[in-house]
């Protein structure tokens, strides 16, 4: 297997996340104590918390987290689950599970960094590229161009990162009936897919309606809880499910016990949590779009249709790296630049910069950014 590369986004993190006064650029939901968390759990719930045993746990994940989770789709139960530390081990073991030399994938653009590294880590890859200027829609011709005999993958990511865009429904079907023709796999990530406030709505899980669809989801983004370090995939292959549980023996080998109670928890009162976060980035959005108004001379502000996370264009003449630098050093106010989706596929725009619209007191960030901007102004 090829070293992988540096993963740019965690290492502008690891300088950054916990350093700037303001984090601007968080992918992530606003997240709760555990107090807040164990308040919305049943008598039941609460006592296995709090009696839990610290031992080993199942690979798969505990049968009572896997029913919950089961009970979140349409069509899967547990027997078409699998628990990972995260997303992040779920997709490079899907990955592993796949593809193979001589294979051929196929991966939107731009993305996260993972999901074009680690299958050019396996096989050969192909880029389809994201417009900016068709509302970041996806060309499914382009992508049916692109299908080689040994393709064996297709990898998505709506609502997207970073853009926020959420495929339309017609070309989701045409993209899943594309796949179906071909026998070709199609990992769907899914971390915002509950996170949809856009006019069409939220996709289906790609594991719900296509029988070789994976569905990969994650606690982090929609429910704010990226330290329980929870993720699973669900998908209607079980073998494949099986090859993955055995690659995940090298891995994690199992999730944390607690984290498992607590995600449970989580789960069951997803209603209330999401309600929150659903009203918080609404408001968070109407301060972004007041605040992009003021400033339209400087930015292209593309709203998002779901997610938490924006990619506006910066229209500055010495470019959005250096934009982005003098800002978080000056103010502490911390932006993604779009070096951090640089990709080996294929041009990708270097013009905009992630902002995240999921956390509280976003005020407080945006003031101090205007004041930044309007004490440059001649």
């Amino acid at each position: 297997m090829a070293t992988l590369p540096d993963f740019r986004l965690e290492t502008y993190f690891s300088k950054w996340e916990f350093s700037a006064r303001y984090h601007m650029t968080a992918s992530d939901a606003q997240s709760m104590a555990l107090k807040d968390l164990l308040a919305l759990a049943d008598a039941a719930d609460r006592e296995a918390f709090e009696t839990l045993s610290l031992g080993y746990t199942q690979t798969f994940g505990a049968p009572e987290l896997l029913e919950v989770i089961a009970s979140t789709y349409e069509r899967q139960t547990p027997a078409d689950l699998l628990c990972f530390a995260g997303a992040e081990e779920g997709l490079y073991v899907a990955m592993h599970a796949l593809l193979d030399k001589g294979d051929h994938a196929i991966v939107v653009t731009p993305n996260y960094q993972s999901s074009e590294t680690i299958p050019l880590s396996l096989c050969e890859v192909t880029g389809v590229a994201l417009d900016p200027e068709q509302g970041w829609t996806l060309d499914i011709d382009a992508l049916a161009a692109a299908i080689r005999p040994n393709t064996r993958l297709i990898s998505i990511n709506f609502p997207h990162n970073p853009t926020g865009k959420i495929l339309e429904r017609e070309r989701f079907d045409a993209l899943v009936n594309l796949c179906r023709r071909h026998g070709i796999y199609l990992f769907s990530d899914e971390a915002y897919r509950l996170l949809g406030q856009g006019a069409g709505g939220q996709l289906p899980a790609v594991a719900d309606v296509y029988e070789r669809g994976l569905s990969l989801a994650v606690m982090s983004k929609p429910y704010g809880l990226p330290g329980l370090r929870i993720g699973w995939i669900a998908c209607q292959d079980r073998a494949l499910l099986s090859r993955m549980e055995r690659m995940k023996h090298y891995l994690s080998i199992c999730n944390a016990g607690p984290s498992e109670v607590l995600a449970r928890i989580a789960l069951k009162a997803r209603e209330p949590i999401l309600a929150r976060i659903h009203q918080l980035m609404r408001h968070n959005l109407t301060l972004l779009d007041g605040f992009f108004h003021e400033f339209d001379g400087l930015f292209e502000w593309y709203r998002p249709d779901g997610g938490c996370i924006a990619y506006p264009r910066y229209l500055g003449a010495e470019g959005v790296e250096r934009f982005a630098s003098d800002l978080v050093e000056r103010t502490g106010v911390l932006l993604l630049p779009s070096s951090i989706y640089e990709s080996a596929l294929g041009p990708v725009p270097r013009d905009r910069f992630r902002i995240g619209y999921g956390r509280a007191h976003m005020e407080e960030g945006l003031e101090v950014f205007a004041h930044y901007l309007r004490g440059r102004r001649p």
